[in-house]
């Protein structure tokens, strides 16, 4: 996997690089599970009934992930509403295409200004395109995302509601299956293929904890996921496969189909979730992006490590 989840993955080389996490939430996260900020938890509480994950939240209702309804309170909210009338909120760049524009163009932010035009991030002292990588260090990044991908195609796939196979499953992007036969072909070489490190694991349990409390955001992560990884990601395989694979392309690299095609039907789908969410909603799934550049990119950066 991994893109720095459509940043750093589709970013630097021209076209790949991104943010990382903060460390102190990391290490919280790998000894009890992750913990969401005090604003992010009282979301849902904060909006009306419309949000209630089992009857209008896509999730809820499309994947139908175990999630208890949020409270119903309207409290002052309500009242404010009733008496004054609201404003008209400003529309966000690419909303006129569908929500899936909206995440990418906040994506493409956090690139560069010379690796996209629509960047806005400052260049990273050592972008990716010079970087020196290790067979060791890209077992390890392999490992990792298949633990990342391990566990999000498992969210999907157990998932309680029928619909949740039209929409996410089986969509041809899934990237386990082919990691897990890239990795046999490492072990075959002579290599020691090592357990899921603290990056992977850490991501893994951010995702299992956000697709059972925050499904915004856990839509925010698998789009950039999967996307970047389809982008910068092939880009960065081909690197490294051209610095010390002679050339070999990867399994994890490869589709079956039309790339274009299989992105393109999973796009329709994630535009019919966001149509269902309120505003508020959509603007706390974009604001996960940075965070989801964040984890991909810890993983991303274990190419160069020993």
């Amino acid at each position: 996997m991994m893109a720095m989840a459509v940043g750093e993955l589709g970013l630097g080389l021209k076209g790949s690089a991104a943010p990382v996490v903060g460390a102190g939430r990391e290490k919280s996260v790998i000894q009890n599970g992750p913990s969401r900020a005090p604003t992010s938890a009282h979301f849902w509480s904060r909006i009306s009934q419309k949000v209630d994950l089992r009857s209008s939240n896509v999730f809820g209702r499309i994947l139908g992930f175990g999630v208890e309804a949020p409270s119903t309170s309207t409290s002052s909210f309500s009242v404010r509403a009733s008496s004054v009338a609201p404003e008209k909120s400003k529309s966000r760049p690419g909303e006129k295409k569908g929500f899936v524009e909206e995440m990418r163009f906040v994506a493409m932010k956090l690139h560069t200004r010379d690796q996209s035009k629509e960047g806005e991030k400052e260049a990273d002292v050592q972008p990716v395109g010079q970087w020196k990588p290790s067979i060791p260090g890209y077992i390890k990044f392999l490992v990792d995302s298949k633990k990342v991908y391990d566990t999000m195609e498992t969210i999907v796939e157990k998932a309680s509601h029928p619909s949740s196979d039209e929409y996410f499953r089986n969509t041809g992007l899934e990237r386990s299956a082919r990691l897990a036969k890239d990795l046999e072909w490492f072990a075959s070489q002579g290599h020691e293929i090592p357990e899921a490190g603290p990056d992977g694991i850490t991501y893994a349990n951010l995702l299992t904890e956000l697709s059972e409390s925050d499904v915004p955001a856990f839509i925010c992560h698998f789009y950039n996921v999967y996307f970047a990884h389809s982008a910068g990601g092939r880009f960065i395989g081909k690197q490294v496969a051209q610095q010390i694979l002679d050339g070999r392309e990867l399994e994890f690299y490869k589709w079956d189909g039309e790339l274009s095609e299989l992105l393109g039907a999973v796009k329709v789908n994630l535009n019919k979730v966001a149509e269902e969410w309120t505003r508020e909603q959509k603007d706390h799934c974009l604001k996960e992006t940075e965070n989801s550049f964040k984890y991909s990119g810890k993983i991303l950066r274990l190419i160069v490590s020993a």
